[in-house]
């Protein structure tokens, strides 16, 4: 008896199985199915408070994205663009926790092109030298945190770190720099679905033409300008915009 019940219940189960399966089963004619952004889409930026950074640190990274790419009349400066927010929800998301990469010692010192070989993180770097500026800029200006300063001692404070000249606590100034350099231009040019480059500015401001699925008749006339406005990965804000 029991083996009867067994074979009846197997059964039952693999009634189900294959009924729940023909359920999601599609019949596919005269195309692909591909859907965009199927397989890995992206993440847009919430918008909000920082994620990542402190109050301060948040002030101090704004100032260092506008002391890195300033505005002028045609475009705006690195804190207007998003940089710093673009910087805070990646360290809040998988760079800063260095997913995928290997994070057991031994951590030696290699050769400049085998990449980063520090046994601390993107995010633990953030903390650490914007807190680091921020005490050498007190100790130098009166109290002042790096924010509070004008934009022209910014700049010189930032090309003495630059110039290796200037120790920060705990932390190599010059890598920092150098770090920070590429994570704000990476702010101002990346797709506006991570936080930066708002309104497609830094994309306009070099005639970059955005995710357009087609422009192979612009690829090489060199030096016109292309006529249509970029689109993101989302498209475009102007075409819904009410």
């Amino acid at each position: 008896m029991t083996d009867v019940r067994r074979r009846d219940l197997l059964a039952g189960a693999a009634t189900l199985l294959f009924t729940v399966t023909g359920v999601r089963a599609a019949t596919i004619a005269g195309r692909l199915p591909w859907a965009p952004n199927a397989g890995a889409p992206p993440r847009p930026f919430k918008l909000g408070p920082w994620e990542f950074f402190t109050g301060d640190e948040g002030r101090a990274m704004e100032a260092l994205a506008d002391t890195i790419i300033p505005s002028d009349l045609q475009t705006p400066g690195g804190k207007e663009a998003g940089c710093a927010v673009f910087i805070d929800r990646q360290l809040a998301g998988p760079y800063g926790r260095q997913e995928g990469l290997y994070q057991r010692p031994p951590f030696l010192s290699g050769a400049k092109n085998q990449g980063h070989q520090s046994d601390i993180g993107p995010a633990e770097t953030y903390r650490a030298g914007l807190a680091a500026i921020d005490s050498v800029c007190k100790e130098r200006y009166g109290g002042r945190a790096f924010a509070d300063l004008p934009a022209d001692e910014r700049i010189v404070f930032l090309e003495v770190i630059e110039a290796g000249e200037l120790k920060l606590q705990g932390i190599d100034g010059k890598l920092f720099f150098e770090q920070t350099v590429k994570d704000v231009q990476m702010g101002f040019f990346a797709d506006p679905i991570y936080g930066g480059n708002r309104d497609m500015a830094g994309w306009k401001m070099i005639g970059y033409p955005g995710a357009r699925y087609n422009y192979l008749d612009w690829v090489n006339r060199h030096n016109e300008r292309f006529p249509l406005p970029p689109v993101g990965i989302t498209g475009n804000a102007e075409w819904t915009r009410s």
